[in-house]
Order: structure tokens, then sequence, then C-alpha cells
């Protein structure tokens, strides 16, 4: 089997480098060549030119920013790829947008699967991911083997599906980050230790991974990335307009975005814990702990 990725940035280098460790043979493209390239070391085969890394791939997967960017990689690669090649997108982007993928790659004859990821870099590395694929069963159980190597699959229905379930576990993470931003300011403006009371509610029922990882990102004031606050807004205004286009209203959701936006120009990269920031600008002379913030350069 002939696999290529696209993509090698803060995601697909790990991503890769689970594919190489389960022993598959990958060719690697990026459009930052020597991102590509660092990977030859680890035992990928890095293809400068985007035609000749797909062309004749059984299996073509892309992990790249945004639907945009999928959609002008997948125009340049289309001429080059092989009748009934298997195109895998695990990036994440709008339902219309991978529909909009699968009827391209459906009319020159090509296959397509939706497969965006949750677990970020640390599920990556550990291939821990969830992936949520959506596509024709038969593709999906052809991929399986391929996407077992990075984490664990889960078929959630037809093209598009995929990132549905994708927009659903990011409406969670964002709206649960804001609210354990909400609860640790509480805890500091009322008198009561944070930290401690972190440790009280662990194993409760406001027990969750975001307590866990991004409780504690709070507490040390570390916003170094992780995922990023343009990342999760992208996420945020995808997830509206899937609930717009399904007709329903979606209220905290709004909410969530707006708080996101208010950081968008000051704290751009930061990771998306910076919620607490936002906060905090909200609320001014509170602040959670007294340690300096860790902000990306």
């Amino acid at each position: 089997m002939k696999l290529t990725f696209l993509g090698t940035g803060l995601m697909g280098d790990p991503m890769v480098r689970r594919l190489l460790a389960a022993r598959l043979q990958v060719a690697v493209w990026n459009r930052t060549a020597s991102k590509a390239e660092a990977l030859g070391e680890a035992g990928a085969h890095p293809v400068a030119v985007l035609a000749e890394a797909v062309r004749d791939a059984d299996i073509v997967i892309s992990m790249l920013e945004s639907g945009p960017v999928v959609g002008q990689v997948l125009n340049g690669a289309l001429p080059a790829l092989r009748p009934g090649a298997l195109w895998i997108d695990m990036s994440s982007t709008r339902q219309g947008e991978a529909q909009d993928f699968h009827a391209r790659l459906h009319a020159a004859g090509c296959r397509f699967v939706d497969a965006p990821v949750s677990g970020g870099v640390g599920g990556a590395e550990a291939g821990t991911l969830a992936i949520m694929a959506g596509g024709d069963a038969a593709d999906v159980e052809q991929a399986r083997p391929v996407l077992e190597a990075m984490g664990r699959l889960t078929h959630v229905g037809p093209a598009g599906a995929g990132q549905v379930a994708k927009l659903c576990n990011q409406l969670i993470v964002g709206g649960t980050i804001n609210i354990v931003a909400e609860a640790l300011l509480l805890a500091q403006a009322a008198g009561a230790d944070p930290a401690a009371v972190r440790a009280a509610i662990r194993g409760g029922f406001a027990e969750s991974r975001i307590l866990e990882v991004h409780g504690q990102r709070m507490l040390e004031r570390n916003f170094i990335p992780g995922g990023q606050v343009t990342t999760q807004l992208k996420d945020m205004h995808n997830i509206l307009a899937a609930a717009a286009a399904a007709g329903v209203a979606l209220p905290v959701t709004s909410l969530v975005t707006e708080r996101y936006e208010s950081i968008r120009e000051v704290y751009p990269q930061a990771d998306h814990a910076a919620a607490l920031l936002a906060l905090e600008r909200l609320n001014p002379g509170q602040r959670v702990g007294d340690a300096p913030d860790r902000l990306p350069d």
C-alpha cells in the first residue's frame, strides 16, 4: 500500500511518526518543505512536489490548517490522483466543505473519508487520538488499519459526519474550558484556594479531562500552546455555521465564541486555556494565582 501524508505541522508530525512506528511506508509533503524533510530521519520519504507525492498513492491523508487550505491542496493534487484513490482528510473543516471534497473526489473517480481528531499533540504523540470518521462504511474499513495506528476510530455516519462529531467535541471543549475558568476565578475572588477547590471537586460529577489538564494550566498560568485561541475560534465559528445550517440555536456556544473573540488580537497563539485571560479582562483586579503568565513569543 502506498500511503501519502500531506501536512506535517504541529499535529501532522507526530501522526506520521505513529504511522512509521506501525511499520507503514509513508511519503510526506508539506507546504513548507523543510518540515517534511525533518521526518526523513524518522524513516518517512519527503517529497517536495505535491503531484509527485500523491501520484499512484492508494491512500492520501491530509492534516492541514483549515478547510480552504484543504481545498487548495486538493485542487493541486486532484489531476495526479489515480482512479480509486482514497483521500482521508483529518483536518478540522466545516461539514459543507467536507461534503464538497467528497463530491469533487467522487466526480474524479476517487473516494473520500473525513476523519477529524481530538486529543491534541499529546494524543498524536501517544497514538491515542479520538478519530471520528464520516464516509462509506467500506472506505472507513479500508482506512481502519492506518487510522488505528494513530488512535481510536469510530465511524459516525456519511461524508461530513466526521466533522459534525468533531464540532460537537469542540463545542464541549470550548464551553468547558470557559466554565473551568469561571470556577477558578470565583474560588479566588470569594476567598478560597482555587488549587484546593479544584482538588476537592476532582472525582465528583464536575470531573473532566478539561478540569484535569486545562484547570492545571490555568493555575500555573501556562498558556503555551497545545491548542491555540485562533484554532478554537475557528472551530467555534464552524460550530455556529453547522448550527445555522441545521436550524438550531446554540446560545452558550455563541457566548463562548464572544469570549474567544475578545482575545483574538491580544493572544492569538496562546493556548485555548487563555479563556481565563478573557474572563479576567471582564473582571479588572481579579486574577487566579500570582504566577507570571507564560505566553508564546
